[in-house]
């Protein structure tokens, strides 16, 4: 195909496909290297074409570059030991440099217009088929249209929120499909995206996608109403703009249609809560663990995810033994330490495993202590900390064909195999004893011991760049390991999620706050329609368990009154911000969240955690730079130079301050 950046006009599929789980109903279509208008005028241009929408979602969910851009630099995570300079840039702590050739947003950028134009050519034409042919059994479904309209709504929301205003005009005309290479581009303005794209686009969506989808997976009006109630709750921040953040392409704060950030606030709430009552096919899972249970996914929460699989590697979008690069799924890599380094007698006791709570380490990204002392304070009532990391590492050595049946390990005390080897603690002890290394019975990591204990332990304030817990809720999941260590190098064949029923609450939680109308909310998930009530349907879910994930026990307990009562009486935005943080930790949410809010410089400002060396156990507070004009993020440098222009023209273009 013929691409130049953002001068590519015209939408490759890349099939690989998207599989639909436990189904024989998969979307199937044969490779093309190029769309055309004639092709988009038939039903199986238009079917081929919105698969390749679903496909190309991999191009970012579960890429780890794009991972690392909306993660590293928050609350949520920071540079690990192992981190390169995409990392390190990212932080803005001192020991990287931010630039348009370095912030991996370029991958957002590369690839969500060729999407764009693909739906763009699949709204167009296929319209214009249906108009011609009314009445006719050759018209396209609209629905299937509608999946297209949703996706272009989809891209250009990301691309606003990143990047402020960006082309509505491909080279054809406003969002219109685009058959010629073009070296030129102009940026529209944050609220043309918005009225002119967005919300049109997921108002037709509505409209037309059904309550269920057509194949599991597929969409429905349930998460176009999500996503148009985040769209109108980024737009009214966006108005409102209450910290002076600079906006690009400079435009007044102002609406095109007249309406004002109240009244975008009460949209997002009405359109929410609407979609709370009204859930189709959707519903909250029954405890938190079971969201992100390996073997329990594309569940009912599920509203969208980027698909991968085991089964077939064409299928899968890559390969089942060996991966690194997109469209593998390998975002959990980064946030994974190298748990293989752990010795017992000698031996790596924990060994690498396509399993949910190990996987493939990479030692790139690291959470930050807060973490686990703020987010997480609430370990005991609150399944969401259990349900996000791995926090005990057990022994699994035969696996890998080592034959010993047992191990000494802390205290000179022995291990057999799932025996936890290393725990990191809920809480701090003052009687951890950091011994160094070098000696036997003590952690050749640095890890501490406790009296009668066998495993090590590491406390929250002992969490380092080096060592601290994994991140389950992402980590592999197969069924093909047998009774090995399966193929723990190859990208996770889990899908990666995207949009989840449950935000549906905080998003109407966090429009109330900003001073939307309340009113009671009916149906399932019957509550006062307040920012309290809303939460609380959430932080009830999150007290009830019936499985202890780091402890490999059943755990039957209701502790939702407790999670109830500790809810504040006075609901502000940085609870709801902490929400969804022990909500939606590591899945990509959180610079989205802090950009939206304005409070990133004041909730990611500064950190602590420990250092890079085995047994480096002392904290160290770091304070990081967050400029405003870092609230958009850089396009990226090949962009600018693959267009015509001088290069007034082209500084012009890049966001102020790259």
């Amino acid at each position: 195909m013929r691409q130049i950046n953002i001068k590519t006009i015209v939408g490759t599929v890349s099939m690989t496909l998207f599989l639909m789980a436990c189904s024989n109903n998969i979307l199937d279509e044969q490779p093309r290297s190029i769309f055309t208008p004639d092709y988009f005028k038939t039903q199986a241009g238009v079917m081929g074409g919105v698969t390749s929408l679903y496909a190309n979602l991999r191009g970012m969910y579960g890429n780890a570059y794009y991972y690392n851009s909306l993660e590293t630099g928050t609350d949520e995570a920071t540079y690990a030991q192992s981190a390169d300079g995409n990392f390190k840039d990212a932080d803005l702590s001192g020991v990287g440099t931010v630039s348009s050739t370095t912030m991996r947003s370029d991958v957002l950028w590369n690839t969500v217009f060729p999407n764009i134009n693909t739906a763009s050519g699949i709204i167009e034409n296929a319209i214009a088929v249906n108009i011609a042919k009314t009445g006719t059994k050759d018209t396209i479904a609209s629905s299937l249209i509608a999946e297209a309209q949703f996706f272009r709504a989809f891209d250009y929301f990301l691309l606003v929120q990143t990047f402020g205003g960006v082309p509505l005009d491909l080279g054809a005309g406003e969002l219109k499909f685009n058959t010629s290479p073009v070296r030129t581009s102009t940026r529209a303005t944050v609220p043309q995206v918005y009225t002119k794209a967005v919300f049109p686009d997921l108002l037709t969506a509505i409209a037309k996608l059904p309550a269920t989808g057509r194949l599991t997976g597929c969409l429905t009006k349930t998460v176009a109403r999500l996503y148009l109630a985040k769209a109108y709750l980024t737009y009214a921040w966006w108005l409102q703009n209450p910290n002076n953040i600079p906006t690009y392409p400079t435009a007044d704060r102002t609406d095109p249609d007249g309406k004002t950030a109240a009244q975008y606030f009460q949209m997002a709430y009405d359109m929410s809560t609407s979609a709370i009552a009204n859930p189709g096919s959707f519903k909250l899972q029954a405890t938190y663990y079971d969201v992100n249970l390996g073997s329990n996914d594309r569940n009912s929460e599920m509203l969208l995810y980027a698909d991968h699989t085991q089964a077939i590697e064409y299928y899968n979008g890559s390969s089942l033994t060996y991966g690194g690069s997109s469209p593998d799924n390998f975002a959990s890599w980064m946030l994974t330490w190298n748990y293989t380094n752990i010795r017992s007698s000698g031996v790596s006791s924990v060994q690498r495993e396509a399993a949910q709570a190990l996987g493939r380490p990479w030692t790139r990204m690291a959470p930050p202590i807060g973490v686990f002392t703020n987010t997480f304070a609430d370990k005991m009532n609150d399944s969401r900390y259990d349900g996000t990391f791995t926090s005990v590492y057990r022994a699994n050595w035969p696996k890998g064909g080592l034959t010993q049946t047992s191990l000494v390990n802390a205290n000179n005390m022995p291990v057999v195999p799932g025996d936890a080897v290393l725990s990191f603690l809920d809480n701090d002890d003052p009687t951890i004893v950091y011994p160094g290394t070098g000696k036997a019975g003590i952690s050749n990591i640095g890890a501490g011991t406790l009296p009668g204990r066998a495993d090590y332990v590491v406390g929250p304030s002992g969490i380092s760049r080096l060592v601290y817990p994994g991140l389950w809720k992402l980590g592999p999941y197969r069924t093909d390991n047998g009774v090995g260590l399966g193929q723990p190098n190859a990208g996770s064949t889990r899908p990666f999620p995207i949009a989840k029923f449950s935000e549906l609450f905080l998003v109407a939680a966090e429009a109330a706050v900003k001073g939307a109308t309340t009113t009671a909310v009916t149906g399932t998930y019957a509550n006062d329609g307040t920012a309290k009530g809303l939460i609380n349907v959430i932080r009830a879910r999150a007290g009830k368990w019936r499985f202890n994930n780091n402890g490999n026990v059943v755990k039957l307990a209701d502790n939702s009154a407790a999670m109830i009562a500790a809810t504040p009486a006075a609901i502000d935005i940085n609870y709801i911000l902490a929400e969804r943080s022990r909500e939606y930790y590591g899945e990509g949410y959180r610079w989205f969240d802090l950009v939206r809010t304005q409070t990133w410089a004041a909730i990611a400002g500064t950190y602590q955690i420990c250092g890079t060396a085995n047994g480096d156990h002392t904290a160290v507070t770091v304070t990081r730079t967050i400029p405003n004009n870092y609230y958009l993020q850089p396009i990226p440098q090949g962009q600018l130079d693959g267009m015509d222009g001088s290069a007034a023209d082209k500084a012009a273009y890049q966001n102020p301050g790259y």
